[in-house]
């Protein structure tokens, strides 16, 4: 990855990974795909490979992530889901021409359109959120507790009681901060 961008955060759900290119919604927010460049190697680390991407489709891009990012948050917090994200998702699933195909090794891929667009990329991620926003997937929708992040995720931990979108990220720093918070309180008892 370029010095000039921050790595992605990877996760396991592919939805979720995606709305995680948008991190710290809540503090000083970090944008990991500022560019349609930037899109095309999500999307390749992603095993969703795209020869190229404009600036409109890159702003589609948003559009799905801040969508899925609402509906996944309404649905952790057991909300009503917002009409036009979900309105978005159903466009965004329904315009791209990719096909799930297996592997030898037994393995789900998908192979996206002849000329391997966006949409048709856009179309697995959105499908991918309509099937855990629809809780046909063997886990739970929860949000981060990192105040400033706040980030849905997709728990498939045993009991679904993670608490953090990512533990080296999130949950590293809070443990961080109840150390040195309890640090300085033992230097201020030493006192």
């Amino acid at each position: 990855m370029s010095a000039r961008f921050p790595d992605f955060r990877l996760g396991k759900v592919l939805a979720t990974s995606f709305t995680g290119t948008l991190s710290e919604r809540h503090g000083d927010p970090v944008e990991r795909i500022p560019t349609p460049h930037r899109l095309v190697d999500w999307l390749a680390v992603s095993g969703l490979a795209v020869e190229s991407c404009t600036t409109t489709q890159l702003e589609r891009a948003w559009e799905l992530r801040e969508s899925i990012h609402a509906a996944a948050t309404a649905a952790a917090r057991r909300d009503p889901l917002p009409v036009s994200a979900v309105q978005i998702i159903n466009d965004c699933s329904t315009q791209g021409r990719a096909a799930a195909v297996l592997t030898p090794e037994s393995n789900r891929q998908w192979r996206l359109g002849s000329t391997s667009s966006v949409e048709d990329a856009l179309s697995v991620v959105a499908a991918d959120a309509i099937s855990i926003i629809a809780g046909e997937r063997d886990g739970k929708l929860a949000l981060c507790a990192s105040p400033t992040c706040r980030a849905a995720f997709f728990d498939t931990s045993q009991s679904r009681t993670r608490k953090w979108c990512d533990m080296n990220t999130c949950g590293n720093r809070q443990k961080k901060a109840r150390f040195n918070a309890g640090s300085a309180k033992s230097v201020r008892s030493a006192k």
